[in-house]
C-alpha cells in the first residue's frame, strides 16, 4: 500500500493567501463537503426506516448510529484534515502563473474531505493524534476518517513498509486508538493490505503459518476493542476488485471477524472505478451472508459471472435485511478513469497499481450512495500523494513510464495531482471562460 505520511497532522485552520481569497471562495462553491444520507451504522441490528435512518427501537426511542442519534436530519459531513503543505505550494505556484482554473481545481481537492493515517508510532502519540482529531471534527460536527496503517509486517515489507515492531506492541497501539477516540464519532478503516496481502502471500511466515496466524489475532482485537466504542464503525480490507476472487477474500474477512465488524473497504489507494467496486463489494457481502448459514465460499458467485447470474444466486443465497449483513466503503479518490491498461509488453513489471498515468479523481466523498449496504463513498488515499518510486521491472531510477523519478510513497507528486485534477470525473475544474489562462489539457 502506498500513502501519505502519517505524521500527526495540523488541526489549525487552513488558511489561504489574501491574494487568493476570490479563488478560494471559488473552490468552496465547488466543493460538497457536507454529504446527505443514512450515516455508516455503529450497529446493524436495527433495520432502515423510510428516511434511511435506523428505525426506533421497541421503546419508541431511536437506535444510535455512527451520528449519535437516527433522530438527527442532518446529513453526514466526513472532516477535512489540514491539506499537504506541497499541495498548498503547488496551488500558490499556479496562482502565480495565471493558470487559475487549474488551481481552482486543485484547492477543491485538498479541501475536500479525506482520510487521516495514523501509523509508526507510539502508543502515546497516536492516542493524541485520534484525541485531536476526533475532537477537531466534534467541534465542526463532521465525522472523521482514521485510517489504523500499523501492523507489524505491513505491505510485506516493501513500498510502504514498516508498522509496530511486535505483535504486542501493536495491540498497545490499537489500545490507543480506542482511548483517542472515546466516545466521539469515527469511522475507521482498519488496515488496508492487512488481510488481501498476508505474510503468507509473501513469503514471509513459516511452514506453520504463524505470522498469519498473527495477523488475523491483531486485527480481530483491533475490531473488539474499537467497534464497541459508542460512536466508532469499523471495515476491514478487502482489496480490490482486481485482487482476489471472492471465494477466496471472504474467508480471509471471517477469521478477522468481520461478523463484529461494521464491515469492509474496497479499493483503498487503487484506481478501479466505483461502479466495478461496489459491484465487487456487493458479491463479497453476499456471500458472507452464504458463509455465514453454513454456505462454501466456493459456491458465490464471482466477477466473472453475469450480472443477471449474480444477481439470481443473490437473491436466492444472500438472505436477509441489509441491515444484518456486512457493509462496506469504497475508496473513489483516484477513481475517475478506472484503471491504467498499459500497453502490451512495454515493461517488464507493469505496476499498475503505481503512479499511473492519466488517471482522475472520483466521486465525491459522501454517504449518500443510494445502495443499503454501501456505508459511503470515501477519498481514503489521499489523491496527489505519491504510490512510491515505480521502477515498473527496471534498475530505475526513473519511473520508465514518466520518465521522472517518482516520490516516494506518501510525498506529494505534483504531476499526478495535476492529471487527477484535470482528468477528474465529475468534473472538479470550474468551466473554462473565455478570460481564463487555461492550463495544460490532457486527453
Amino acid at each position: 500500500m502506498r500513502h501519505r505520511s502519517t505524521a500527526v497532522p495540523s488541526l489549525r485552520a487552513r488558511g489561504l493567501l489574501p491574494a487568493a481569497a476570490a479563488l478560494a471562495l471559488l473552490a468552496a462553491a465547488l466543493l460538497p463537503v457536507a454529504a446527505g444520507g443514512a450515516p455508516p451504522g455503529a450497529s446493524r441490528s436495527a433495520a432502515p426506516g423510510p428516511s434511511g435512518n435506523a428505525a426506533p427501537g421497541p421503546s419508541g426511542s431511536a437506535a444510535p448510529t455512527l451520528l449519535g442519534s437516527a433522530a438527527s436530519p442532518d446529513p453526514v459531513r466526513f472532516h477535512v484534515p489540514a491539506a499537504n503543505p506541497a499541495a498548498l505550494a503547488q496551488y500558490r505556484d499556479l496562482t502565480a502563473s495565471g493558470d487559475t482554473r487549474t488551481a481552482a481545481g486543485l484547492l477543491a481537492m485538498v479541501r475536500a474531505p479525506h482520510a487521516v493515517w495514523l501509523g509508526d508510532s507510539t502508543p502515546a502519540e497516536v492516542e493524541r493524534t485520534a484525541r485531536a482529531t476526533v475532537e477537531a471534527a466534534a467541534r465542526e460536527g463532521t465525522v472523521p476518517v482514521l485510517v489504523l496503517y500499523n501492523a507489524p509486517g505491513r505491505d510485506c515489507s516493501q513500498y510502504s513498509a514498516g508498522g509496530a515492531g511486535t505483535d504486542a506492541a501493536y495491540t498497545d497501539w490499537t489500545d490507543a486508538v480506542a482511548r483517542g477516540i472515546g466516545a466521539h464519532r469515527a469511522l475507521v478503516v482498519l488496515e488496508p493490505d492487512s488481510l488481501a496481502l498476508l505474510p503468507s502471500d509473501c513469503g514471509q511466515d513459516d511452514s506453520s503459518g504463524t505470522r498469519t496466524a498473527a495477523r488475523y489475532a491483531a486485527v480481530r482485537h483491533a475490531v473488539d476493542v474499537l467497534e464497541p466504542l459508542a460512536g466508532t464503525a469499523v471495515y476491514l480490507d478487502a482489496g480490490n476488485p482486481g485482487w482476489h476472487a471472492v471465494e477466496t477474500v471472504v474467508p480471509r474477512l471471517v477469521k478477522a471477524g468481520v461478523d463484529r465488524a461494521t464491515g469492509f473497504t474496497v479499493n483503498v489507494s487503487h484506481y478501479h472505478s466505483d461502479a466495478d467496486s461496489a459491484w465487487y463489494a456487493t458479491l463479497v457481502s453476499g456471500c458472507l451472508a452464504h458463509v455465514a448459514r453454513a454456505g462454501e465460499a466456493t459456491d458465490c458467485p464471482e466477477r466473472s459471472w453475469t450480472r443477471a447470474e449474480a444477481t439470481t444466486w443473490l437473491g436466492e443465497h444472500a438472505l436477509g435485511p441489509a441491515a444484518d449483513r456486512a457493509h462496506f466503503v469504497t475508496d473513489t479518490s483516484r477513481a475517475g478513469r478506472g484503471p491504467w491498461t498499459p500497453k502490451p509488453g512495454a515493461h517488464a513489471d507493469p505496476q499498475e497499481w503505481c503512479n499511473p498515468p492519466g488517471r482522475g479523481l472520483g466521486p465525491r466523498p459522501t454517504a449518500e450512495t443510494g445502495d443499503p449496504l454501501h456505508d459511503a463513498k470515501l477519498w481514503i488515499k489521499t489523491p496527489g500523494e505519491s504510490d512510491g518510486h515505480c521502477l515498473r521491472g527496471t534498475a530505475g531510477p526513473e519511473d520508465p513510464e514518466r520518465g521522472t523519478v517518482d516520490p516516494k510513497a506518501g510525498d506529494w507528486f505534483p504531476a499526478q495531482a495535476l492529471e487527477l485534477v484535470r482528468l477528474a470525473e465529475p468534473a472538479i475544474m470550474p468551466p473554462a471562460s473565455s478570460g481564463q489562462v487555461r492550463g495544460r489539457e490532457y486527453s
